[in-house]
């Protein structure tokens, strides 16, 4: 009953502000509880908006081998639509989903800028086609492109480590590798301060609902335990853009499968 009572009264508050206008309060200071006289209004600080991202570069290469480098100039705007799936993704399976399309995008842009627009998925579709990749240059610039978005700070739940390998017979084959970790807190942002009306601290404090008002106001701790049940750390993903044509969302697969030979059936 003591938690729905600062329900309650709220609400009588909110529909009696709606109906007039909100009158001074006349209650003497000294006539007030000393609980009450403890309880300043207060406002949220207002957090500033988040800049635009700006233009940035990422080294890609190509014609196999990495025989070819280039510099890849990124819009600003394309990198703002990037951060913005990846601070959407609520765990680490959907953050690793934005990832790859991140990359299918970026390659995209590097498609505009070089010939790797001609690149097919495995190495027979475009064999001796200027801006070919083979696994090489694609575990290569892959991990290029996802180390530009961690130095922006946009992962939340990977790591990005060095291209892993595999072996099958006499071939090999590259591709690049996150690693799960423990997520961090979202910042989460307010676009202007939110006003405390004066007599909403007198109402909590003459209710008696601090014990309500505590439990109503760590949303952001509840969110954290939550995200950290359910993170895998140390779990390794591979991030691989060869199976794929150029634009297209990277493979994503787990590192054991990866290297039992999983993935599309392209040579």
């Amino acid at each position: 009953m003591r938690r729905l009572l600062p329900v309650l009264i709220l609400s009588a508050v909110a529909a009696a502000a709606s109906a007039a206008p909100r009158a001074a309060a006349t209650v003497p200071a000294k006539a007030l509880p000393a609980k009450v006289l403890a309880v300043a209004p207060q406002s949220v600080p207002s957090v500033p908006a988040i800049e635009p991202a700006a233009d940035d570069t990422f080294r890609i290469c190509f014609n196999y081998g990495c025989l070819t480098e280039r510099d890849i100039s990124v819009p600003g705007a394309t990198l703002d639509t990037i951060r913005g799936r990846l601070e959407a993704a609520p765990d680490a399976a959907a953050e690793r989903e934005a990832l790859a399309q991140a990359v299918g995008m970026l390659l995209a842009v590097a498609g505009r800028q070089t010939p790797v627009a001609a690149d097919r998925a495995g190495n027979f579709l475009d064999q001796e086609v200027e801006g070919r990749m083979d696994c090489i240059d694609h575990s290569t610039s892959t991990t290029r492109i996802l180390g530009l978005l961690e130095a922006h700070g946009w992962l939340r739940f990977h790591r990005v480590l060095e291209p892993a390998r595999r072996t099958r017979l006499i071939l090999q084959h590259f591709g690049a590798v996150v690693e799960e970790v423990a997520p961090r807190l979202q910042e989460r942002a307010t676009e202007k301060a939110v006003e405390v009306p004066d007599h909403v601290p007198v109402l909590l404090a003459l209710c008696d609902c601090a014990g309500a008002a505590n439990d109503a106001g760590r949303p952001d701790e509840r969110a954290g335990r939550a995200e950290m049940a359910e993170a895998r750390p140390g779990d390794r993903y591979v991030i691989d853009s060869w199976f794929v044509d150029n634009g297209e969302a990277a493979i994503v697969l787990p590192l054991a499968e990866w290297l039992d030979g999983g993935g599309p059936d392209v040579q």
